[in-house]
């Protein structure tokens, strides 16, 4: 969640949004049907198979009340050559993606003008897909499949003017206990350059971390960290 560039505790509603793109890394644990497999994807890598995009954050504030709201909606694809032995097919198609919603309402607990401070509480809906296609394939032997949940969250944000020009912010959250995940966090800061008065360059690192394990027939598994760099830009509407 990048930081908003907005101060203060005005009687009417602050609104700013914050597209970004993050470049992270995957690393963890990744199965179903009793069948796990180890993953290592740099940022590179995720970026060579890159097809759509979409990251941002929206921040209302009225008073000391605040409303945060973070999307992220990715789609990777790669095709891969086949030896021509399945059933006829010469290549697979394989597609991802990956939807993650965060609406949060918290507080400002701390508003003095070298640091603020705010408590977060809320949710995040995870959703994960796969489709995979053979070309040609005779007998129509295509497969998709997602899977989704859904984790309570509590966190908080801590802003600090550096100067006119530069602020800091770090944040973080912790949720699941058992509810959709077992256990999954998200730690980050970003430093913020004022262009103008109502917009700023935001750059930092950002680290998010589930462990997902589901039941029924499929028993899916996504254990595992995101982090990477983060770039984005801030816009104060009013």
């Amino acid at each position: 969640m990048l930081g908003s560039a907005q101060s203060g505790t005005g009687g009417d509603w602050q609104v700013s949004v914050s597209p970004y793109l993050w470049f992270p890394g995957v690393h963890g644990t990744v199965g179903a049907f009793d069948r796990d497999a180890n993953v290592s994807v740099s940022p590179i890598d995720l970026l060579s198979h890159f097809r759509f995009g979409l990251m941002g954050t929206a921040d209302m504030r009225w008073k000391r009340v605040l409303v945060p709201l973070d999307v992220i909606w990715t789609r990777l694809r790669d095709d891969k050559a086949l030896p021509g032995v399945l059933l006829g097919a010469t290549t697979a198609d394989v597609k991802a993606s990956l939807f993650v919603l965060t609406p949060k309402v918290g507080v400002r607990l701390l508003d003095e003008p070298k640091i603020k401070g705010d408590f977060l509480a809320g949710f995040r809906y995870w959703r994960l897909g796969q489709t995979l296609n053979f070309s040609p394939s005779i007998l129509n032997l295509n497969f998709s499949t997602s899977q989704n949940w859904v984790d309570p969250l509590v966190g908080g944000r801590i802003e600090s003017p550096l100067s006119p020009k530069f602020v800091a912010t770090v944040f973080g959250d912790v949720g699941g206990w058992g509810t959709g995940s077992q256990l999954e966090y998200q730690v980050g800061g970003v430093l913020g350059y004022k262009l103008k008065e109502t917009v700023t360059l935001q750059a930092g690192y950002r680290y998010l971390d589930v462990n997902y394990r589901g039941g029924g027939m499929r028993r899916p598994v996504f254990d595992a960290h995101l982090s990477g760099v983060i770039l984005g830009v801030t816009f104060d509407l009013k």
